[in-house]
């Protein structure tokens, strides 16, 4: 009930990020019962079916991503003054955040029940059609435990991915981690406060890199001698018969980047300062330094599904067939919707944790001119060193399936 209270009186962008949430939610549980429901009418063909659900886990870990994005930048979900006293410690205020992200979840995947009945035809009115018929298995009827264990996947992972990453931290002193905003004393924690050793490389950087190197390796060894590069693509309609090895390549390149995104971003960021910058270079690649380790995981995360997005399109490009369809088509949209959005929270969560940084920079009579081209170079910087990375492995993942 505090929860649905806290939700009512949040402010709109809040709002916002929720209704985002609860649309992943929605298409990540249409997904779902789409491979339920092909299942139920081909019974036959069991392992279609079931590779079909597997593929349903990456829409299901984007979403969870985006929802623990959503609770972290979440104003109810941050200890505040006086609300210990009235019960409210951190361990309550984090559930309270795994339990509106997991009534936003629950709505979203209500939703998706329904629009999937309706297509079915279950609902009455309008007859189903034939793709409905081939896509979503209408005609035949669907388990009840199934359904409602598919429906509860996406709200369950969120939840508890929400509960983990926001669960009570005790920091290098050994105190509770925002017992001092929680008790009033102090102020909350800022962005040099969470990254007190963000002058280090971090150490996941070398692994990143080797493990993109060797998925790389793996795919073009596993791709020699292949016919076509139609039956090489490692995607739902043409996964089986393809070899292992391909799915296995294109996975390790990809938590490969999403490794390295820490690392990339700090690089940016002393690419920024180094040499003898002015004013403008040293705040822009100072703040990256110390921002590298919030954002640097979701920008490799975005960086890793738009080189698979990139390679999966120049294969369907020399592909013989397009045997592109519509829920593959949907799962690829809500992935790239969920990352994009999962790394403007973190960018916002970010700008939160500065907040009186910047404030003390305008009390020393920093013009907000010199901020916002501060702000501008950041963003340019790490266009430019990740949007070439991210174009040279896309374009490397995919040349062994087009020679």
């Amino acid at each position: 009930m505090l929860a649905l209270r806290l939700a009512r009186g949040a402010h709109p962008l809040v709002l916002l990020r929720r209704l985002l949430v609860a649309a992943a939610s929605a298409g990540t549980g249409f997904l779902l019962l789409a491979a339920l429901g092909h299942a139920a009418a081909h019974p036959a063909t069991a392992t279609d079916s079931f590779v079909r659900l597997l593929w349903c886990a990456v829409p299901v870990a984007a979403t969870t991503q985006l929802a623990v994005s959503a609770a972290r930048t979440d104003p109810a979900a941050r200890p505040q003054r006086g609300m210990s006293a009235a019960g409210l410690g951190p361990a309550r205020l984090t559930l309270i955040a795994a339990t509106s992200t997991a009534v936003s979840c629950i709505l979203g995947s209500f939703f998706a029940l329904l629009v999937f009945l309706a297509l079915r035809g279950d609902l009455g009115g309008v007859a189903a059609t034939d793709s409905a018929t081939q896509l979503l298995g209408a005609g035949h009827p669907l388990p009840a435990a199934g359904t409602l264990l598919l429906l509860a996947v996406v709200p369950l992972m969120a939840a508890a991915a929400t509960a983990v990453v926001l669960r009570p931290r005790k920091d290098a002193r050994g105190d509770p981690r925002g017992a001092k905003a929680a008790t009033g004393a102090g102020e909350p924690l800022t962005a040099m406060d969470t990254n007190s050793n963000g002058s280090s490389v971090p150490a996941a950087l070398p692994w990143g890199i080797t493990l993109t190197a060797a998925g790389l390796a793996l795919e073009t060894y596993v791709s020699r001698g292949a016919a076509d590069a139609a039956t090489l693509l490692p995607l739902p309609e043409r996964l089986i018969g393809s070899p292992p090895g391909v799915l296995a390549g294109w996975a390790l390149s990809t938590l490969g980047l999403v490794l390295a995104g820490p690392g990339l971003t700090q690089l940016s960021g002393r690419l920024l300062a180094a040499g003898r910058p002015g004013a403008v270079r040293l705040l822009a690649g100072r703040v990256l330094q110390e921002e590298s380790r919030r954002i640097g995981r979701p920008l490799g995360v975005l960086c890793a599904v738009a080189s698979g997005t990139y390679a999966a399109a120049k294969v369907y490009e020399a592909a013989p067939t397009r045997p592109f369809g519509p829920l593959t088509g949907l799962g690829a949209a809500l992935v790239l919707a969920c990352v994009t959005a999962s790394a403007l929270t973190a960018a916002l969560e970010a700008r939160w944790a500065r907040t009186h940084t910047t404030a003390a920079l305008r009390r020393l009579g920093t013009p907000r001119s010199l901020l916002h081209r501060a702000s501008a170079l950041r963003v340019l910087a790490l266009l430019l060193v990740l949007g070439p990375l991210t174009w040279a492995i896309s374009e490397l993942a995919a040349l062994p399936l087009l020679h």
